[in-house]
């Protein structure tokens, strides 16, 4: 009786292990190739859930569904114009197709190493096809040609796009999509980036010199229209005084005639005090005879 409780045990245990064996599970994140003695069979299970497959004969390889990061290390790369400077790279990829994933790269570890080789050899390629100008500046913008800065054809995220292209096309027979690249940092070795700083700072003394050419220019003719502006004012200002003076004069020659009309010896009699108040001070002397015009106003009459 023991031993058949005992032969019992094991054979459930037996099947316990058998039926584990027969199972496996799939997550969001996973996708499954089923291999049979190592060789791929079927179709890559990517839905998640519980799956079945053979015991001990089949075996599930699991791989990342996700978008997967790659880092690249800084490499030293000449540009076209032999200008050494640092690239530092990132990009993100996914494994698109699973099955051939494995058949051509295994696992994840190798595939890093691979993209490596590709990214690293379609950054170097494009960097060293392209000016050093090219690679520093962003893009295009249609501001440059007014600022006097040298045109570009490319631009940094031209590059990238191009990185991207090629370095696509060779992923693709590995089961990989690289869905995007970036340069995360450039840098120039020390040779270089006295140069560079130098011409920065000659470019952007020439764009102050333009700049101050063209506010002076600018500060010229508002100077001339004010000073148009300000002649125009004051001649028409001159002008409207004379005119007004020359009313007010005719006004007075008339009052003035009326006035003599009317009495003519006290019309003279005021034209003298004028004269007199206009020709003396309190420390003139005045000598004059009895027969002057004047002497017949300065003495009493009785």
């Amino acid at each position: 009786m023991k031993i058949l409780s005992s032969i019992s045990i094991i054979v459930l245990i037996v099947a316990l292990f058998i039926i584990s064996g027969a199972f496996y599970t799939v997550n969001e994140t996973q996708q499954v190739i089923i291999t049979q003695f190592g060789k791929p069979i079927g179709k890559p299970v990517t839905e998640a859930g519980l799956h079945f497959k053979l015991p001990f004969i089949q075996e599930a390889n699991y791989f990342d569904k996700r978008f997967l990061a790659w880092d690249g290390k800084p490499n030293q790369i000449p540009t076209k114009d032999k200008r050494f400077i640092w690239v530092d790279t990132y990009a993100r990829w996914r494994i698109a197709d699973p099955l051939l994933f494995f058949q051509r790269l295994r696992n994840e570890r190798i595939a890093q190493s691979r993209l490596d080789d590709i990214l690293d050899g379609g950054t170097r390629n494009v960097i060293a096809s392209h000016k050093l100008i090219e690679v520093v500046r962003s893009g295009l913008f249609k501001e440059d040609k007014e600022k006097g800065l040298e045109p570009i054809k490319y631009g940094r995220e031209l590059l990238a796009k191009e990185v991207l292209k090629q370095a696509s096309q060779k992923a693709k027979d590995l089961g990989i999509e690289i869905l995007d690249f970036r340069f995360k940092r450039i840098n120039y070795v020390e040779e270089v980036r006295q140069k560079v700083y130098a011409r920065m700072i000659a470019e952007r003394k020439r764009i102050a010199e333009q700049f101050r050419a063209e506010g002076a220019g600018e500060a010229a003719r508002i100077q001339g229209e004010k000073e148009k502006k300000l002649k125009t004012i004051i001649s028409e200002a001159y002008k409207t005084s004379k005119e007004i003076k020359g009313k007010a004069d005719a006004q007075a020659a008339r009052i003035y005639a009326r006035a003599y009309n009317k009495d003519p010896e006290f019309y003279e009699f005021l034209k003298s005090l004028d004269i007199l108040e206009n020709s003396f001070n309190k420390n003139t002397v005045l000598i004059i005879s009895k027969d002057n015009e004047f002497s017949k106003y300065l003495t009493s009459s009785h």
